[in-house]
């Protein structure tokens, strides 16, 4: 195992900053989808929706991989304290940050100008601390979890870095991985079986649902990552292109799909969308790594613009899609034209607004969680 710095792996970066960015396409279809949101069009389009499942079905799992990796490489080359806090200062601050300047807002916002919290007088206590949790988490919940990961990784980092297990990772293929997965989704659907009927509110409560069920759902693609630094041959593995794993991930996401419109949370909804989740993010690691390689692995100022850009654009995109639901969704009548123009407008202001952040040395570091450079 090398600590050594390696070359920089380009499409590994640009990969995630492609995964980050897809979260504004993801939102704004959810718009014309048939998921009930905050706003949605009056009425839903099939394509958009089959797109917004689409990328909810693998976005995150891969990501986590990536992110294990690279939170793997940076424990290895610096002492374990400073590895933690420099990640925590990473993503803490950011997401710190997030809380009193995006979230917050975009709650009274949503009290304010929509109908999703017109009984905010007459619920109890409880529930409302509860729908607040929701709203200023939101779509900061993934760097929830990255925390929670990376502070764990104080502990699983150790353990990966000092077992001894002689296992030839050369022989290690995609059916051992899926397998592995697949015995991970069953224990977490189990657990949530056991949540459901012993306290089912509990599976309604923000905080539960981020800090333990995500976490839970999400580490074994994060070590995933954290075991393809230390043993190579898996980021062979999955740089090599697999048709059965491109044609796997359709299938998957028929499975999706399905489960998505024939099961209730009642029902098995989620324990199935972990099992069926877990292999389409399997195939779409194989899928996003192998073009990613072939494509994106080389400097690109453009890329690494969109890269450098990609956090901030997600923190910021998330009201801006609600108020375009809000005020511009209702005056077309077209959902074709509504979600793309939706991209225009968002994507839009969103680089606009990271343009004008990068002028304000202040506003850096908390977009960032360090100083950047011009």
């Amino acid at each position: 195992m090398s600590t050594t710095k390696t070359e920089r792996e380009y499409f590994l970066d640009s990969i995630r900053a492609c995964l980050m960015l897809l979260g504004v396409p993801f939102h704004v279809s959810l718009i014309y989808s048939s998921q009930k949101w905050a706003v949605n069009s009056s009425d839903a389009s099939l394509w958009l929706t089959t797109l917004n499942d689409f990328i909810h079905a693998f976005r995150m799992q891969v990501f986590f991989v990536i992110s294990g990796y690279f939170s793997y490489m940076l424990y290895l080359r610096y002492q374990p304290r400073r590895f933690l806090k420099a990640r925590l200062e990473r993503v803490g601050i950011p997401m710190l940050t997030a809380v009193p300047l995006i979230t917050l807002p975009q709650f009274f916002m949503l009290k304010a100008w929509t109908s999703k919290y017109a009984d905010w007088s007459a619920l109890p206590p409880y529930a409302k601390f509860n729908n607040l949790m929701w709203e200023l988490i939101s779509h900061l919940w993934f760097l929830l979890v990255l925390l929670i990961l990376t502070t764990l990784g104080m502990i699983t980092f150790r353990w990966l870095r000092d077992q001894k297990r002689n296992i030839d990772y050369q022989r290690v293929g995609w059916g051992k991985l899926a397998l592995g997965l697949l015995i991970w989704g069953l224990m977490w659907g189990a657990f949530r079986r056991v949540v459901f009927y012993t306290n089912p509110t509990l599976l309604s409560d923000a905080l539960f649902n981020f800090v333990v069920m995500q976490s839970l759902f999400y580490l074994p693609f994060f070590m995933l990552g954290a075991l393809s630094w230390k043993h190579q041959a898996l980021k062979q593995l999955f740089v090599r292109v697999n048709p059965v794993l491109f044609i796997g991930a359709v299938l998957l996401l028929v499975a999706y799909i399905v489960n998505q419109r024939t099961s209730s949370g009642e029902g098995w909804l989620y324990e199935l969308d972990a099992l069926i989740s877990s292999m389409m993010g399997l195939c779409m690691l194989n899928v996003c790594y192998s073009l990613g390689h072939k494509l994106l692995n080389s400097h690109s100022p453009g890329i690494m613009y969109l890269v450098n850009a990609s956090l901030f654009i997600y923190l910021v995109h998330h009201p801006l899609t609600l108020l375009y639901g809000i005020y511009v969704t209702p005056v077309l009548h077209n959902n074709t034209l509504g979600f793309l123009l939706g991209l225009v407008m968002v994507f839009g202001v969103s680089f606009t607004l990271y343009e004008l952040h990068l002028r304000i040395p202040l506003l850096r570091f908390l977009f960032s969680g360090k100083p950047q450079k011009r």
